[in-house]
């Protein structure tokens, strides 16, 4: 017998005639006097499939009746069509085998709609909800559109370290990894010699894949990174996570501008593949969560991106006429309500910005030739601000060392980095996206820790 997911099911193409098994969890039963309907969801899909379970079955009292939401089930039967509205296949049980039950008083997702902040203390179950179940297969189907946008583009999947012994982004907001006994250390009153830890230097979880993946860039000629990195940020806002997933290509003899290209094609390629292969979910997300998304991701699909100086956005910023909570001036970094005004009233599309002042970037960024900005960009989209940052990197050894010395880093933490700069140096660019401010933008999720089956937040590790 052929066991088949709902979402097989539900299509049923071709037509399959013979008896079948389904798995899945209860999601409503409602009973009559010859028969009870149970709507069965496996998380294949976000529908449900119908069950008719007959009260001739031998084991209706037991298995069917005494059957609550959130009980397990292994169904046989034949598909028919279905007489009700909705969908056009139903399955008549033969069998119906009731493998977990439900505390009906206990378990938390009945009928009623609950907020995701309270389905953030219960992330064991939420994605037993028409939300979530949406949310981590619109998660999954656009890991397997990263893969596939640069596999068609001939790029090399690399894996870059998880345990570093550098900071990328030089904010020093780092996990430590030890093994060395802290409570025996703490009695001890002596300082931490990391020498003698493990790694024999003092070691962290990465921020970022993107230096290694340089070094990788410059062999390769173009590589992707996609995996987990780390925050100690302690930040409580929407936007915020201690663990989360980047997406880093990079790519050698390439310069900004084609960096910008590069990302261009990107996001409209995952976004494509997201509405062409996840409508079901889509639809979902733009009746219950966010009206209106399906709309402003067609139109940001196939919109020409614009491209805007750091210096000609602050001027359009200041000639606004808005009063902004945070002051602008040609220096400071810009921030959502500027991201926002920039893509969704001055321009009313997404836009590259360019050329950043070098005080407000990291050393890696290629010094321009006013000396004054570096050769960074940041892609800018409506309603959410900042999605991707990037940057033409320094290849000159010379410069770079002077912008590792300029921003009071140990030079000697990066002589590999600077080695790849003395041994055939080429120019090259890449990005950077947080997959789940991805996920954030492409489902209309308000909250971050919504795009993340387990978040990691301060004072949360618990699932």
């Amino acid at each position: 017998m052929k066991k088949i997911s709902v979402l097989e099911a539900l299509k049923n193409t071709p037509v399959i005639s013979e008896a079948i098994k389904v798995n899945g969890w209860l999601r409503t039963r409602r009973d009559s006097k010859e028969f009870s309907f149970l709507e069965i969801n496996d998380g294949s899909c976000l529908s449900s499939l119908q069950v008719i379970a007959s009260s001739d079955l031998v084991n209706y009292e037991s298995d069917v009746l005494s059957a609550n939401t959130g009980a397990s089930f292994e169904i046989t039967g034949t598909l028919i069509p279905s007489q009700g509205k909705g969908q056009k296949w139903e399955l008549k049980a033969e069998t119906v085998k009731l493998l977990g039950n439900a505390d009906a008083e206990s378990y938390p997702l009945q009928k009623k709609r609950h907020t995701n902040e309270f389905l953030r203390t219960i992330a064991h179950l939420r994605p037993r909800t028409n939300t979530f179940g949406a949310v981590f297969r619109l998660r999954s189907a656009l890991s397997f559109a990263v893969h596939q946008f640069f596999k068609e583009r001939g790029f090399v999947y690399a894996h870059t370290p998880i345990i570093s012994t550098s900071d990328c982004e030089g904010a020093g907001e780092l996990f430590t990894v030890t093994n060395l006994n802290l409570e025996q250390l703490a009695k001890s009153g002596k300082a931490v010699d990391f020498s003698q830890d493990f790694f024999g230097a003092k070691a962290s979880l990465a921020v970022s894949g993107q230096l290694e993946a340089e070094l990788l860039a410059c062999a390769l000629s173009k590589v992707y990174t996609f995996g987990p990195t780390f925050r100690a940020e302690n930040s409580n806002t929407p936007r915020h996570l201690a663990e989360f997933w980047m997406i880093e290509p990079e790519v050698a003899f390439n310069d900004l501008s084609a960096n910008a290209d590069l990302a261009e094609d990107f996001l409209k390629y995952v976004l494509k593949y997201a509405l062409e292969n996840c409508a079901e979910d889509l639809e979902f997300f733009n009746t219950w969560v966010e009206k209106g998304i399906l709309d402003s991701l067609g139109k940001l699909a196939d919109s020409a991106f614009e491209r805007l100086s750091y210096t000609d956005a602050i001027k359009a910023l200041e000639k606004s006429g808005r009063k902004f909570e945070f002051p602008v001036s040609w220096g400071l970094d810009l921030q959502t309500e500027h991201e926002k005004y920039l893509t969704e009233e001055y321009l009313g599309k997404p836009v590259f910005i360019m050329d950043y002042p070098k005080e407000i970037k990291a050393f890696y960024m290629r010094l321009n030739d006013d000396n004054k900005t570096v050769a960074a960009m940041d892609l800018l989209v409506p309603r959410l601000g900042e999605i991707i940052g990037g940057s033409q990197r320094e290849e000159r050894e010379d410069v770079l060392k002077a912008r590792i010395k300029e921003c009071g880093l140990p030079e000697e933490n990066y002589w590999w980095y600077l080695e790849t700069r003395k041994y055939g140096s080429v120019p090259h660019a890449g990005f950077g996206l947080g997959f789940e401010r991805l996920v954030m933008y492409i489902s209309g999720i308000a909250n971050i820790r919504d795009s993340i089956p387990f978040p990691r937040t301060p004072g949360n590790a618990n699932f």
